[in-house]
């Protein structure tokens, strides 16, 4: 627990508890903060545990490979409660069975590729078919935009599906759900000033390959330019080719809203990336630049983009202080 204390997280998550015990509130869907073994959140013994995918992220905290990773999410496993994942990375995969069988905890399975059919994603929803033992075939839709996005919510219905019968949720109650569900900054689309918007949070490799994916099977208006502010604890170094690979030009640059103590340097992540051009790490063509001043950048990447697309990513700071200064979506503090 001196981890959670560290962080100063145990009594944020002692009154937001004691709030939902005091308000009667009947179900609480409580993500954990970092990792899960060592979680403050992980006091709670659920109904149901979700398992999402493991990828490297907070390895100065959780251990530098994916099966240490795992491990500490596996943590939340409990004696007697159903789990379910999505996983499907075998070293990660391994651990969670271990832990489970280890526990006696029933783990669950969703192999998205197989069990997600006939899916269709455009620049305003998500759209997939999902067998279910309670509620049948159910054609389900959500306004969240990509491939991955129909991945978790096939697992949301997958964990809808192991509570206790008179507790499940009723198949309309689903497909409404999964309908009005909003997550600003998520693959958000939208046009504002003659240019695309696309924001997305993109916070590590994982999250970028997502994002990437979806630019890919999205046919988002030429010029592509990405404005990027990462911060300097993360793996920029193998988020940014991706990226760079599939615009016109970037801009990198330093949120506002991000730590003194995580601020990346985006000067020598440029350098870095201009010495790397000759190994693929730039698209031919593109053109890279800094501007360290973030209401600048913002508004030379419109500039550049104009009648095309700005992809704002690289962090939560990145895109709710693009959101803040373009007066769009409200955007949850960082």
């Amino acid at each position: 627990r001196d981890l959670v204390r560290s962080r100063g997280l145990g009594d944020v998550y002692k009154r937001q508890f004691h709030l939902f015990a005091r308000e009667r509130v009947g179900w609480q869907v409580v993500e954990v903060g970092l990792g899960g073994r060592l979680d403050a959140t992980n006091v709670l013994v659920p109904q149901v545990s979700v398992l999402t995918n493991v990828a490297m992220d907070h390895a100065d905290f959780l251990g530098n490979t994916l099966t240490a990773i795992a491990g500490e999410k596996a943590g939340i496993l409990k004696t007697g409660v159903p789990a379910v994942t999505a996983e499907t990375g075998r070293e990660a995969l391994a651990v969670f069975r271990r832990v489970a069988d280890e526990v006696g905890a029933p783990l669950h399975l969703l192999d998205a590729a197989r069990e997600v059919g006939d899916l269709e994603v455009s620049e305003h929803h998500t759209a997939f078919t999902l067998d279910t033992a309670h509620w049948g075939r159910m054609r389900l839709s959500t306004p969240l935009v990509g491939e991955h996005q129909a991945s978790n919510a096939a697992l949301a219905v997958r964990a809808l599906e192991l509570l206790p019968g008179a507790d499940r949720p009723t198949r309309e109650a689903i497909l409404a759900g999964l309908a009005t569900v909003r997550w600003p900054g998520r693959d958000q689309i939208q046009e504002h000033g003659g240019v695309r918007w696309l924001f997305d949070v993109a916070h590590n490799t994982a999250g970028v390959h997502s994002l990437t994916g979806v630019v890919d099977r999205l046919d988002l208006p030429h010029p592509r330019v990405a404005l990027i502010g990462v911060l300097g604890d993360k793996e920029w170094d193998r988020m940014l080719p991706p990226l760079l690979d599939r615009v016109d030009g970037a801009i990198l640059t330093q949120p506002p809203s991000a730590p003194e103590g995580r601020r990346w340097d985006p000067v020598e992540a440029a350098e870095r990336v201009r010495g790397a051009v000759g190994a693929g790490a730039l698209a031919p063509g593109s053109v890279l630049e800094v501007r360290p001043d973030f209401a600048a950048a913002l508004r030379e990447a419109a500039r550049r983009a104009a009648g095309g697309t700005v992809v704002v990513t690289g962090s939560c700071h990145t895109v709710g202080d693009a959101l803040r200064l373009l007066h769009l979506d409200p955007f949850p503090e960082c």
